[in-house]
């Protein structure tokens, strides 16, 4: 980790921080999920360096250490592909290579229709492209969907704010680890789902969550409430829906989110390839949500294969 640099970029008079190894002239932005930061990707980073690749992390806005806006309910997923953009420019970088997870891929994917010339490819885990306006998955499942829990004011505020930060990562990872949706029954919150006494996933140390705590407890949880949760239904303009780039999918087969519904059929139906064309999907056996923490070694050489296959 002590190859990882860490700088801050002016983006509409926010500070937002960008994690940073490696002096390759082909740069790799990694986009993370929820409940994580850029530090979710430091196996990848050190590896792509390695490889000779420029990695770059950034915070989004309101996570990590970067700044929060100054309305956090009123943050987009407009403002993540904006801030990317911003901060590309600002580096001078003309084309990057995206690897994303969780809901970073929707940034990314978004990203590559608006600015398809400042991208050589993009590789997401756990998430397939998803055109926007199509995600209705609560009505399919019950109240105590957790998606649905979270996108009702103040209802995870007040679950969250019962724990410090530290422990409300911790019980998200858990839950996010297992093969099965987090729904809650109507007399309990999501937090309720994990017991104090269930260990970590073994992958995740008490030294990973410790950093991960730390830095939700700078943030706080409001912006990653409102991005992604509380903005899944926002409209965009696209210029088309056709994703025309190199992508990679990489799966894991215990992955919760492939029991979303429609999500599997979406995928072995091949339907996601009439909007993602040059698609390669890929799947890991016992991979998990959090296949790139869990078995980082084996990402790795999925995510240099592509990046070399493509460069």
């Amino acid at each position: 980790m002590d190859k990882i640099e860490h700088k801050y970029i002016k983006v509409q008079g926010l500070n937002l921080h960008v994690a940073e190894t490696g002096t390759g002239p082909n740069v790799v932005v990694f986009l993370h999920g929820f409940p994580e930061i850029w530090y979710s990707w430091r196996h990848q980073m050190v590896a792509v360096a390695a490889a000779g690749f420029r990695a770059i992390a950034p915070d989004y806005r309101g996570y990590g250490l970067s700044d929060p806006p100054a309305e956090p309910e009123k943050a987009s997923f407009k403002d993540i592909t904006n801030d990317l953009l911003a901060t590309l420019d600002h580096l001078g970088i003309n084309k990057v290579f995206l690897v994303a997870k969780d809901f970073g891929a929707r940034p990314a994917y978004l990203f590559a229709l608006l600015h398809p010339e400042r991208v050589s490819g993009v590789i997401t885990l756990g998430v397939p492209f998803i055109p926007p306006g199509t995600a209705e998955f609560h009505k399919s499942l019950p109240e105590g969907f957790y998606i649905s829990r979270w996108q009702e004011p103040g209802r995870a505020e007040a679950d969250f704010g019962r724990h410090d930060a530290k422990t409300v990562v911790r019980n998200i990872y858990i839950l996010f680890s297992r093969s099965e949706i987090p729904i809650a029954p109507e007399n309990k919150e999501i937090m309720d789902l994990v017991d104090a006494s269930t260990p970590l996933p073994p992958w995740l140390t008490a030294e990973d969550l410790a950093t991960y705590g730390a830095l939700y407890e700078k943030s706080g949880f409001r912006t990653a409430l409102q991005v992604p949760y509380r903005s899944i239904h926002e409209k965009f303009s696209l210029p088309e829906l056709t994703v025309k780039v190199p992508a990679l999918l990489i799966l894991g087969e215990k992955d919760y989110f492939l029991k979303f519904p429609g999500i599997e059929d979406y995928i072995r139906s091949g339907k996601v390839k009439d909007f993602v064309p040059n698609l390669e999907i890929i799947r890991l056996s016992e991979g998990s949500h959090f296949v790139q923490e869990q078995s980082p070694e084996e990402v790795n050489q999925l995510v240099l294969t592509f990046l070399n296959k493509h460069v």
